[in-house]
């Protein structure tokens, strides 16, 4: 037995892409809506670190993407471009995890997108540009606030990913779990929910209610490059010998979950959204639902 301590705080397929599969980033929200042009498209010459500086827009309270539109590099050319983000649209700073990889001749005339989730007012883009003149633009998408129909399809998201999981017995996106056991195994302790990531601590309780952490690699190993993730023994070392409390003794505190959710499983999800969305008031069809359980299936962990 396990339970969840720490709930998917991210789930696995974001909200635009539900909206991109579902076809409703177009008519239906055309008028929520804005574009704003962060730096216009059009070659742009040479330009010092970070000193080609776009204009600003108001996210506050809203959803955004910022996209980096690249056309055809000069030869050598290069582009370095990162969302700054500030309070009052006139001290900005760099927004972690706002850098777009480095477009170069091998990797130019494509798009590059990244989700605004920080909780500054205004965001802009800035840009290096070096060697010759790039042919760019950058643009922000702001949707402006969440709608009733986003809240809904965000429960849709989670109720996917929970069933995919359900189904699978892996975990869709990082979490923490803890297994709780009665006794300690003949063997290796075999952790559900694959794939894992790590695992945080190794707890046993005596009759008495004294409970005792274990010290990774001296009294336990980990192993997580298996599809199920193991603890082992040592050479030569024994699990402890002890008068256990009479209920859950033993409790293993685990990182489990996907950093990337295969696409076999984000389709899968995505298959069973629009099934939910199609029939909103109304039972699932069951044939629809073996097709999304047959995907799955296919893929089910072997834990037990």
């Amino acid at each position: 037995m396990y339970k969840i301590i720490t709930p998917v705080a991210t789930e696995p397929v974001s909200l635009a892409e539900v909206r991109m599969a579902l076809r409703l980033d177009s008519a239906d929200f055309a008028d929520n809506i804005t574009k704003y042009q962060s730096i216009v498209p059009g070659a742009h010459v040479v330009a010092a670190a970070y000193s080609l500086v776009g204009s600003s827009a108001d996210v506050l309270g809203k959803s955004s993407v910022v996209y980096l539109n690249s056309g055809t590099n000069g030869a050598g050319g290069t582009i370095d471009a990162k969302i700054q983000e500030s309070d009052d649209d006139v001290t900005y700073t760099d927004w972690a995890g706002g850098a777009f990889t480095q477009v170069t001749e091998t990797n130019d005339n494509a798009v590059q997108e990244k989700e605004y989730t920080g909780s500054k007012q205004y965001i802009r883009v800035v840009c290096t540009v070096a060697v010759a003149t790039c042919d760019f633009g950058v643009d922000v998408i702001v949707k402006t606030g969440e709608t009733a129909e986003d809240t809904l399809l965000e429960s849709y998201i989670t109720a996917a990913r929970e069933h995919g999981e359900d189904v699978t017995r892996r975990a869709f996106a990082t979490q923490t779990l803890e297994l709780l056991l009665d006794s300690f195994p003949c063997g290796d302790i075999e952790i559900p929910m694959p794939p894992l990531q790590s695992v945080t601590s190794i707890k046993y309780k005596d009759y008495e209610g004294t409970e005792t952490t274990m010290t990774v690699t001296t009294e336990y190993l980990t192993d997580a490059d298996g599809d199920i993730g193991r603890i082992v023994l040592p050479y030569g070392i024994s699990w402890p010998s002890f008068t256990a409390y009479p209920v859950n003794p033993i409790r293993v505190r685990f990182v489990a979950g996907y950093t990337t959710l295969p696409k076999i499983f984000k389709n899968a999800m995505l298959l069973h959204i629009g099934f939910m969305n199609k029939y909103r008031d109304q039972g699932i069809p069951e044939e629809d639902m073996k097709t999304v359980n047959g995907i799955y299936r296919s893929r089910k962990s072997g834990w037990f």
